[in-house]
């Protein structure tokens, strides 16, 4: 019997040779990881095999990569996987670990039902508290504050979020409530806002978030933005990047030059309407961005400039109200479907 695939999809992975961070295509089965340079390629670059293996999520070998996961096999060979966002990591983290040890019990892989109560692990736990923390009435404020000429929207300080674990019971004391914190922003759920916060965050010390009332801090799928600069690209940043995220993933898309299929890391705001693209392999400055007020999406069958052994399948197309065309492919149909109505939603009623 053929082993049955559970999860497919675009992850940037660690190479073994060159150290070197690439988007490939990943197919998740009963026994192994296989990935593959392209979707439409027929053999894998590698197979990780399953069975012995083990998996630690989060890893934090790298100190400016997040969402990393590792997967050790019984060789002991080590293997590093990149999210685009904190669901995504922690679906194939679920997954890969359920597959482990379906394999261990000499199992058929299968999903844990939801109608018992479990209990979670941490990673999970954080998930939980993290959107706690974002309830509207009980949760963390977000602000506006000032600092070194500087206006940071939708914000808070590192003593913010201490004291309100403390006063949730979430944490007992100001050390437990600064562990949670550094948790929290080692997952990604925090990030930092400014050059105090940046520079804790990017220490070796083992509470990496500050406790303090300069140290500022947001939600990572906020409205955040920072006003006071007076650059081009600061105003791009005011004024593209004060939406909240509505969607993010990976998809393929197409150079409007030489036509080639590039993976891209994709973030869709609302207010006002845009879609930012980013190299999934690198920092967090993006390549370019979609206007989307007034654009026109729909599924496509093919793209008039792509060779057949390029691209197949899942394809969608985004017309801005200036006729700039892009050509994009989900991993799957019922991603395509969801991409498309967000971007419609989007398109209508953001600026």
């Amino acid at each position: 019997m053929e082993p049955q695939e559970i999860r497919e999809g675009y992850l940037v992975k660690k190479g073994t040779v060159l150290n070197s961070w690439k988007a490939v295509w990943v197919v998740l089965s009963e026994d192994g990881v296989e990935f593959y340079k392209k979707k439409t390629d027929r053999s894998p670059k590698g197979m990780i095999p399953l069975k012995g293996a083990t998996l630690i999520s989060p890893c934090q070998d790298f100190g400016k990569r997040t969402l990393v996961f590792k997967i050790t096999t019984e060789k002991k060979q080590d293997h590093f996987f990149q999210a685009s966002h904190v669901e995504e990591r922690e679906l194939w983290v679920k997954d890969i670990k359920r597959a482990i040890t379906c394999l261990q019990g000499g199992k058929r892989f299968a999903r844990k039902s939801t109608r018992r109560s479990i209990r979670l692990p941490d990673a999970v736990n954080l998930n939980q508290l993290y959107m706690l923390m974002k309830d509207q009435d009980d949760g963390v404020k977000e602000l506006k504050l000032e600092q070194e000429n500087r206006v940071f929207n939708h914000c808070f300080t590192g003593a913010t979020v201490v004291e309100w674990l403390i006063s949730k019971e979430k944490a007992r004391n100001r050390p437990e409530a600064l562990m949670l914190a550094t948790g929290l922003l080692n997952e990604g759920f925090l990030q930092p806002a400014g050059d105090l916060s940046k520079d804790g965050a990017e220490s070796a010390e083992q509470t990496s978030f500050l406790d303090e009332t300069k140290a500022l801090y947001y939600f990572a799928d906020s409205g955040f933005f920072c006003e006071g600069y007076s650059s081009d690209e600061d105003v791009l940043l005011k004024e593209e990047f004060r939406g909240n995220i509505i969607k993010q993933g990976c998809l393929l898309k197409q150079g409007h030059r030489r036509k080639n299929w590039k993976v891209r890391k994709f973030i869709l705001r609302d207010d006002p309407a845009y879609m930012h693209y980013y190299d999934p392999t690198k920092g967090d400055d993006p390549l370019g961005s979609v206007h989307l007020r007034g654009a026109v999406v729909t599924a496509v069958e093919f793209v008039p400039d792509a060779k057949k052994y390029d691209i197949d399948g899942n394809l969608f197309e985004i017309i801005t109200s200036d006729e700039i065309h892009y050509f994009l492919q989900a991993a799957t149909a019922e991603e395509r479907k969801e991409w498309i109505k967000a971007i419609q939603a989007v398109s209508k009623s953001g600026k």
